[in-house]
């Protein structure tokens, strides 16, 4: 009888030093990702990461498993490539809201329309930390950078709602700040059959420290949070006063009391996207007046549609079942072909 080992956190650590700056939201994100890849049963040598360009795209080094430091923007075309070559690996992108948004953006949605069984981390801190704090394509409008000394003129773009109107498979998003609630999304993004992206609000200790403190902070963030279950209620606030509704096919906020009850609320549903892209627009200024609660947890999960690879290897065998061994003199051929006297 063959024995396995029980894979804990630090077989995953490699021997690399981490070099994130201290007390930079990239920490605890790769702790998670450790403890959670010992619970998955995946040997490490079947696990791949790959990065781009940025801060977090140092993440390959600093787990012991196969992973490539690519470039800038491309991670999704290395791992798509990769899968399709070898379905069986357990393939993981890591990025950042510069390399994912700015220059990788054609990639990043290419590769959700596709679907290629892989899950794709994106670390957004909203700055472009690596290269010292300019204004990203995700940062605030008037935002004050280096970059922008009189203010950023850019909307920012929202990732969650661009993921959604790519229709990616799965969608989420958590916070480096809240360790179980990110390990439970990893998890269930893992599980997940079909690119699953999940968005994670992670702290620049230097450039941009305490962008999602609304979110974070304990004084704050019961009625700057809406964490999200499917089958249950939308409710937040510091007793579970508050709650959410829909008039038609807008969101309200209500106090539950003598107007209001649960069973007034709307019920999440992960598997709606009419109702996952509502939630996506839920991206108001938490200091203004009225602002809806930032939702965490999953917007949407389709298990309907089959994974690229899957497919792929599909077709390639009927085609060799139908018409035996391709020629490739053939092909290069084609059929469009005309003689010039």
């Amino acid at each position: 009888m063959i024995e396995t080992s029980v894979l804990k956190a630090k077989d995953f650590q490699s021997d690399q030093d981490v070099k994130w700056c201290p007390g930079c939201g990239d920490y605890s994100i790769l702790k998670q990702t450790q403890t959670v890849m010992a619970g998955l049963g995946i040997p490490h040598e079947n696990i791949v990461i790959i990065s781009g360009i940025g801060c977090s795209s140092r993440f390959p080094y600093y787990m012991n498993t196969y992973g490539m430091h690519t470039i800038h923007g491309r991670a999704p075309a290395f791992a798509s490539g990769l899968k399709a070559a070898n379905p069986d690996l357990n393939v993981w992108i890591v990025t950042g809201d510069g390399d994912a948004m700015s220059i990788g953006g054609n990639h990043f949605i290419h590769i959700l329309r596709r679907n290629f069984d892989v899950n794709i981390l994106l670390f957004n801190n909203e700055i472009y930390g690596l290269t010292k704090g300019q204004y990203s394509p995700t940062s605030e409008a008037h935002k004050i950078t280096k970059s922008s000394p009189f203010g950023s003129l850019d909307h920012p773009f929202n990732p969650i709602a661009l993921a959604l109107g790519s229709d990616a498979t799965f969608v989420a998003r958590s916070m480096d700040r809240d360790p179980h609630h990110l390990q439970e999304m990893l998890i269930r993004a893992n599980a997940h059959q079909g690119s699953s992206f999940i968005e994670i609000y992670q702290n620049c200790k230097i450039f941009n420290e305490g962008t999602f403190s609304s979110y974070s902070e304990k004084d704050s963030r019961s009625t700057h949070a809406l964490y999200m279950e499917n089958g249950q209620p939308l409710v937040f606030g510091t007793d579970h006063e508050l709650g959410i509704r829909l008039d038609g096919f807008k969101p309200e906020i209500v106090k539950l009391g003598t107007n209001y009850s649960l069973n007034d609320l709307w019920i999440h549903d992960e598997h709606d996207p009419v109702k996952g892209m509502i939630l996506s627009r839920f991206f108001d200024d938490p200091n203004t007046e009225n602002a809806l609660p930032r939702p965490f947890g999953i917007f949407y999960v389709d298990t309907q549609r089959e994974a690229y690879e899957k497919m792929m290897v599909k077709q390639i065998d009927e085609v060799r079942t139908k018409k035996g061994p391709g020629n490739l003199n053939q092909l290069l051929k084609g059929k469009a072909i005309w003689t010039i006297d």
